[in-house]
């Protein structure tokens, strides 16, 4: 049976339309003064997480974003990182801020985390943001689920009314996954089942899916005897030897998914995305606020669009 049999769900062209999309608002804004600013921190000399920032720096910069930066030294102490972010907070031209995940052992990336204005906060992985996402309140969405919603929506996959089965319920992907698959949306809407490695029998639930998602961070766990014949299958949980990139998902399921994302360049580019989304989201709302405050109205405002 041929290896390539399912057809092939790449990330770059759901990116490529959702940075367009970015790349208009913004654009609108600095028509009506506002440009839209993405701040990142990056502590310590973690040589992945330098290149991800740059990445991130590029394509603000692509965007017509501002991109402050602030560097600090894996020496650097808990208060020391608290009052970078306090002055993020506090500067109303910042909108978007990322501080980059991990940080040096001693430091608690999620007290800081807490410290950061939840509006602000373009990972969407505050508790704040998270509540939001439960109760369906509007708010920025965590990026990686929200790009798995994207992927399968822009490459016509419907979701409403089907059954996905997500395999993790790690607090990055799979829990808050579900969470946003469930809700009423005509891209989401789903009956959606959360599993995990500490269920004996996993694989009884993910034979079943129709549309599985990957999320635990265990190469090759997903392999063809845990599809049902047909299914669309997303990798979203991957690790890293190295350099070398290692999703959950073997590439030998697409001889039995009816569709599944690429081993390299499925979810990731899109998760890239949607911080530039959500700092564009959050500028928007900066920007109506103060038009509201200067006695104007929403509509004041262009291009305001719903980020799903």
């Amino acid at each position: 049976m041929s290896m390539t049999s399912a057809r092939l769900l790449p990330g770059a062209p759901v990116a490529e339309a959702v940075l367009a999309q970015v790349a208009e608002g913004a654009a609108e804004l600095r028509a009506v003064g506002v440009t839209p600013t993405l701040a990142t921190v990056l502590v310590g000399d973690d040589e992945a997480s330098a290149g991800y920032i740059r990445i991130k720096q590029r394509q603000a910069a692509e965007l017509g974003f501002a991109s402050p930066h602030v560097r600090l030294a894996a020496s650097a102490s808990q208060a020391d990182v608290h009052a970078v972010l306090a002055d993020f907070n506090s500067d109303p031209g910042v909108h978007g801020v990322l501080l980059q995940y991990p940080v040096p052992g001693g430091l608690d990336y999620d007290r800081a985390l807490q410290t950061l204005d939840p509006d602000s906060d373009v990972d969407g992985m505050h508790p704040v943001n998270m509540g939001r996402l439960a109760l369906g309140l509007p708010g920025p969405l965590p990026c990686t689920p929200a790009a798995v919603e994207a992927l399968l929506a822009h490459h016509g996959v419907p979701v409403a009314g089907r059954e996905v089965v997500i395999l993790g319920r790690g607090a990055t992907l799979g829990r808050p996954l579900a969470m946003l698959l469930a809700q009423k949306r005509s891209t989401a809407n789903a009956a959606v089942t959360v599993v995990h490695t500490g269920v004996v029998d996993w694989p009884r639930y993910t034979r079943r899916a129709e549309i599985l998602v990957a999320a635990v961070g265990v190469p090759g766990i997903v392999r063809p005897e845990h599809v049902r014949p047909g299914a669309v299958v997303v990798g979203g949980g991957v690790r890293y030897a190295g350099r070398r990139l290692l999703p959950d998902v073997d590439e030998s399921c697409a001889a039995v998914a009816g569709a599944i994302t690429p081993r390299v360049g499925g979810v990731g580019p899109v998760t890239v995305a949607m911080f530039a989304r959500n700092a564009l989201r959050a500028a928007r709302s900066a920007a109506d606020q103060a038009v509201r405050c200067q006695g104007g109205g929403a509509e004041a405002l262009p291009g305001d669009r719903a980020p799903n």
